[in-house]
């Protein structure tokens, strides 16, 4: 029996992932993991921070530089590093293995699965526009419980935990779990969900621009929008620049997970060349499609509005009912129907987003098995050449914080976290430059070394913001927090696991 254990752990440490992502596979992972339903909820809250259309503008305008700065600064990693693991090999090789353990114990914790737990709850919400039955009622049978405390930021009763399972959750951990399944099944079944998805969605999003720009244009809302009413309220102050900083948390994030195609590196054909190219198609595509959603919101709503507005257009962009600037904007331009429309689109949009998280999540478990940072078995590839037993862990884990409804309270605790490691990357991309002059460099970073500077000061600023603001404090410190964690967990682990050396994925 020893013998078959020992040849079948033999067989399974020698496949390889297979190599069935494109250029548009890559292309569309990158679009497909950034666009869930943020671009259709958050201009709202960044209208009430920022005070005029003019900078709901610039906000996104800023989000969109920042993104692509990081995307060409990480291209060269990609192209060095093809491998599983993407931006935690990065860190690995340019900041050491603690750093790169800091990067993944934080990942597979909150960012990735906390995200993959919101956007699946955020399904179950627009399900419940459609199928009223899907609601927020917790179910008596199953154990709840009510948590507040200082540590999670909770001041009043009614922002605490809500632990338990309700109808919304179910729908959520149904569709983590065969999401799950489909990726288990192999990368193919994965990639053609994924593009297939982030084709719908493009084009659907796409549409309602063209449609606000042209026949659902509104001329009270141009004249002021685009008029008078422009920069309104736009003083550039000391308290404005942080206040304008931290407004950028909802931008950032509805741009975030661009990088998650580098975890896939394995997968992608002809790496060296279609990563770096994937990468800044993708983020320049949202990015396109985000800013042009915007002026599209502008042409048809109002941006000031009023929180006690008794119509949609009253309410303006500012106080969409529950932030929908989306389906408020459809409001005016197909009437009763925009419920339906946007939920749609939005159940379309988070299907895709987490099947992308999803697939890639998984594969940097798997690097740091391989480097005896996580469990041995999460290492292995299974008879489809995925990492199934990491798979299996992230959708167990992420029902976990689906049943507690944590994820986006810890989401905006690793805010700051999830920054300082994009500029700890970058700045990796100096220090290879430094350490390993003569290393095969397919693609170079454009711009080097004043854009990837540039990255690291616009990034490390938001982040001192963060800091600073008295809104994202508390969060910014707990999220540092929860990485410090990871240190003893890190030599705790390599005192179990003991010391092996990295294996090439």
């Amino acid at each position: 029996m020893t013998g078959v254990a020992e040849s079948t752990d033999a067989s399974q440490s020698q496949r390889e992932f297979v190599k069935a992502l494109t250029l548009t596979d890559a292309t569309m992972l990158v679009a497909g993991s950034m666009i869930g339903s943020g671009i259709f909820i958050v201009s709202a809250d960044i209208g009430r921070t920022v005070g005029s259309p003019l900078w709901l503008l610039l906000a996104w305008v800023l989000t969109g530089i920042i993104t692509l700065l990081g995307a060409l600064a990480y291209g060269e990693l990609a192209a060095m590093y093809p491998k599983a693991g993407g931006q935690y090999v990065f860190l690995r090789e340019s900041m050491g293995p603690l750093v790169g353990f800091l990067y993944g114990w934080t990942l597979f914790v909150v960012i990735q699965t906390g995200t993959i737990a919101a956007v699946a709850v955020a399904f179950g919400k627009y399900l419940g526009v459609l199928w009223p039955v899907v609601t927020t009622t917790r179910y008596g049978w199953f154990p709840q419980a009510d948590i507040c405390s200082a540590m999670l930021g909770c001041k009043d009763p009614a922002a605490a935990i809500q632990l338990g399972l309700t109808p919304q959750r179910l729908v959520g951990l149904l569709t983590v779990w065969l999401l799950t399944w489909v990726n288990l099944r192999g990368v193919r079944e994965g990639k053609l969900v994924q593009t297939t998805l982030t084709v719908v969605k493009t084009l659907a999003l796409a549409a309602l621009i063209l449609l606000g720009l042209t026949i659902g244009r509104q001329a009270s809302a141009v004249s002021f929008n685009f008029g008078g009413g422009f920069a309104t309220g736009s003083d550039v102050t000391g308290a404005f620049v942080i206040a304008f900083g931290a407004a950028l948390v909802g931008s950032l994030f509805s741009s975030d997970a661009w990088n998650n195609v580098t975890f896939a590196a394995a997968e992608v054909q002809n790496p060296k060349r279609n990563l770096p190219l994937a990468l800044v198609l993708g983020t320049g595509l949202v990015t396109l499609l985000y800013i042009s959603a915007n002026l599209s919101y502008l042409s048809v709503l109002p941006f000031h509005g009023a929180a006690a507005g008794t119509d949609v257009m009253a309410r303006g962009i500012q106080y969409a009912t529950q932030d929908r600037v989306a389906t408020a904007a459809v409001e005016v331009m197909f009437g009763a129907s925009a419920a339906a429309i946007m939920a749609g689109l939005i159940l379309i949009s988070t299907f895709g987003c987490n099947n992308g998280l999803i697939l890639s999540g998984a594969r940097v478990y798997y690097a740091m098995a391989r480097d005896g940072l996580f469990f041995r078995k999460v290492g292995q590839l299974n008879e489809r050449n995925v990492p199934a037993a990491g798979l299996v862990i992230q959708a167990i884990w992420t029902s976990l914080l689906c049943l507690t409804g944590t994820y986006n309270q810890l989401l905006d605790y690793v805010i700051f976290a999830a920054l300082v490691f994009y500029v700890l990357t970058t700045i990796g991309l100096f220090v290879l430059r430094r350490k390993r002059p003569d290393a095969e460099r397919p693609y170079r970073a454009i711009g080097y070394p004043v854009l990837p500077a540039l990255y690291i000061v616009l990034a490390a600023s938001v982040a001192i913001i963060l800091l600073i603001s008295e809104k994202t404090r508390p969060q910014a410190f707990s999220g540092l927090v929860l990485v410090l964690v990871g240190v003893p967990v890190y030599y705790l682990w390599r005192k179990v696991e003991g010391s092996r050396p990295a294996e090439a994925a």
